[in-house]
């Protein structure tokens, strides 16, 4: 995919998929503003990942890339139920080139709130409903 330098970057609807998700090391961990806690492993990781990229209804990218010796950067905006959101995605890679530690920032903070409600309901009844918010409260 190219990046926001090469000016080839834009919406890219539900289209792009992230080379990381299908390289994910064994012992992976996702964090983000809208979790409690730090998902572990590549089972649970990629597991949120597909079902945070079922909530949203576009993705406007404006970068994809490395970004250091083993870093990996994706900034995108995108909608969730009409709202929006600006999310950066950093990706640090282990020295086998695996996803090894994933960090996930959405704002602005009342969408970030309703994608985590949205993502316990995704998880209803299920081991990863804890990472999320459970009410409005």
């Amino acid at each position: 995919m190219p990046n926001a330098e090469s000016g080839g970057a834009g919406r890219q609807g539900l289209s792009y998929y992230p080379w990381w998700l299908d390289n994910l090391a064994e012992d992976a961990t996702l964090e983000g503003g809208a979790m409690n806690g730090t998902a572990r492993g590549a089972e649970a990781v990629r597991a949120i990942v597909v079902k945070a990229r079922e909530l949203y209804e576009f993705q406007d990218f404006s970068f994809t890339g490395d970004f250091g010796d083993n870093g990996f950067l994706e900034i995108y905006n995108a909608s969730v139920q009409g709202e929006p959101l600006k999310v950066v995605v950093t990706v640090t890679r282990n020295a086998a080139g695996q996803a090894q530690n994933l960090a996930v920032l959405h704002r602005p903070r009342n969408s970030l709130l309703l994608f985590s409600r949205l993502m316990r309901e995704k998880f209803a009844g299920a081991r990863l409903a804890e990472h999320f918010l459970a009410d409005k409260s």
